[in-house]
């Protein structure tokens, strides 16, 4: 083989690669802002934004790590020294088994694993390409990341039953829970803020242990940081939420950031009169501006039939919206309909039982985790960014380097592309804006009711396990980790057993086990048939 020889495949896995990518954010990705989505703490489209953004930095400054376990921890690269290309092809079969499952998943709404899909794939293709001994079974291989598998989701819901029963004794079920909250709050900010610190700047390229001093100086680093969150906190996120919830005032978000220099504003019950005293027709007045007479069922229709009348008459004509501006809306409307879509699952009625059978702890105490709830939000999306990018860009950076070099590399020391990272983020992020609703009505709500502190809690445990994964470069799976995170957190109420969809529970498992094979059989039928297809002999 020589250098750039078999670009159409290269150029066919680049579309394939992206294909994957998407579909892992419409399915992966839906699963870390579930719960943040389904407790009301964030907006579809608001989780959509925030993901643009710490996908893409997750994948760029952690991404190499894993996509380096998929690239070549999985099959014995050895057997593929001798013909490069055919380790080409075996990746490219992969994507494509890879992507064809977790695509018709995300079309099912079906809440797949996409770190089982493309070791199912590639495994598929090393059997088909040299059979099974091609496959690296051991601890060093397939059997790591299984276990890795077994060990994500207990280790995430043991880690959220702890956080979470923390949280419900010491503050939800105090007789002053919001006071006992504004009190706890900046140690919440403090552990969150370090946990998040420190795996940044122990993993960024650039950074690390080496270039920071050790594992002190980066441990130094995230507690400075972590000090200055809880700091902001104690002095700014708590005085704005106290004036906010129990003084009523009327402060936006922003203010946040300067209330201790913000004066006294008028309540939220003061504005909301001032704002709609003059908001009814004048026809339903008396002269001192108070309503003329109380709308009963008796004269609401005589009071309807005024009101459009008043509202019939228009001050200036309206253009007629051309074909241009119609085709426009059109195009916008199909655009955002994957963020305007509801994924709560509230009005479910074959979720009644389960949601009845929650605890409901004070809302002015759930507000205080709201924001917290956007932080760990974050925090799950940075760590899902730089897990589950792998599962896509780890094949394409092996076909790239072998159609850039025309050697296979064995010692694994070449590095990921920048780039490669960025185009699989990128994709991640459209996947989940224009189909991520599909899964994400599946998660969330679907397992147990979230509030925003138990959202909280989820996300932060399931953040956790995967960063930590991400370090010593296991692939685990972000779904398993909110999956079994979710449950564990809906086991703690009071009726625990009952407060849990179990049959949703079933199906996810269900749905795990199957995957593997299927993107298997997928990718190695296909490897067996592009590689013994007959071919002309020029």
């Amino acid at each position: 083989m020589e250098i750039h020889d078999f670009t159409w495949i290269f150029a066919v896995g680049m579309v394939v690669a992206f294909m994957d990518a998407y579909g892992i954010g419409a399915n992966d990705v839906a699963n870390s802002f579930a719960t943040s989505v389904s407790s009301g703490s964030l907006t579809l489209g608001q989780a959509c934004i925030i993901a643009c953004f710490t996908e893409l930095l997750g994948a760029i400054l952690l991404g190499a790590n894993t996509a380096e376990t998929i690239k070549g921890g999985i099959l014995s690269i050895d057997h593929y020294v001798a013909q490069p290309e055919m380790l080409m092809l075996a990746m490219l079969c992969a994507l494509v088994g890879s992507a064809t499952w977790v695509l018709t998943a995300c079309k099912f709404g079906w809440p797949v694993s996409s770190t089982h899909s493309i070791v199912g794939a590639i495994i598929g293709t090393g059997i088909a390409a040299f059979g099974a001994d091609s496959i690296t079974w051991g601890w060093d291989g397939v059997a790591q990341i299984i276990a890795s598998w077994l060990i994500s989701p207990i280790a995430a819901g043991i880690v959220a039953a702890i956080i979470y029963s923390i949280t419900k004794y010491a503050i939800l079920r105090q007789v002053e829970s919001f006071k006992w909250g504004i009190r706890l709050v900046p140690v919440y900010f403090f552990f969150t803020a370090f946990i998040e610190a420190f795996y940044i700047f122990l993993e960024a390229p650039g950074l690390g242990e080496d270039n920071l001093g050790g594992m002190g100086g980066v441990v130094g680093i995230a507690a400075g940081i972590a000090v200055f969150f809880a700091a902001f906190g104690q002095f700014f996120f708590c005085p704005w939420v106290v004036r906010r919830v129990k003084g009523r005032e009327s402060i936006k978000w922003f203010h946040m950031f300067v209330i201790p220099w913000v004066a006294k504003r008028p309540t939220i019950d003061e504005v909301d009169v001032e704002e709609h005293a003059d908001a009814r027709p004048a026809s339903v007045r008396s002269q001192s501006g108070e309503i003329a007479e109380v709308i009963t069922p008796a004269n609401e229709k005589k009071l309807n039939e005024v009101m459009l009348q008043e509202n019939v008459a228009e001050p200036f004509p309206v253009k007629k919206n051309g074909w241009l501006t119609s085709m426009k809306d059109k195009v916008v409307d199909a655009a955002l309909s994957g963020v305007r879509q509801d994924v709560r699952n509230l009005e479910n009625n074959d979720l009644a039982k389960v949601h009845a059978s929650a605890e409901i702890f004070e809302d002015d105490a759930e507000y205080l985790f709201s924001f917290l709830q956007i932080i760990t939000a974050c925090m799950a999306s940075f760590a899902h960014g730089s897990n589950d990018v792998s599962n896509a860009i780890g094949p394409i950076s092996s076909i790239y380097e072998i159609w850039s070099t025309a050697a296979i590399d064995v010692s694994g020391t070449v590095g990921i592309p920048v780039w490669i990272l960025v185009y699989g983020g990128v994709a991640i992020d459209v996947g989940l804006m224009t189909m991520g609703y599909r899964v994400m009505r599946s998660m969330g709500n679907n397992i147990t009711f979230f509030t925003p502190s138990r959202g909280f809690c989820a996300e932060l445990s399931a953040a956790l396990t995967v960063l930590t994964c991400s370090k010593i470069g296991l692939p685990v799976s972000t779904t398993l980790c909110i999956t079994g995170a979710s449950a564990a957190i809906g086991l703690c109420n009071t009726n625990g057993y009952k407060a849990v969809n179990w049959k949703m529970l079933g199906w996810c498992g269900i749905s795990w086990v199957i995957t593997l094979p299927c993107a298997g059989l997928v990718a190695g039928l296909l490897f067996a048939l592009c590689s013994n297809a007959p071919k002309f002999v020029i």
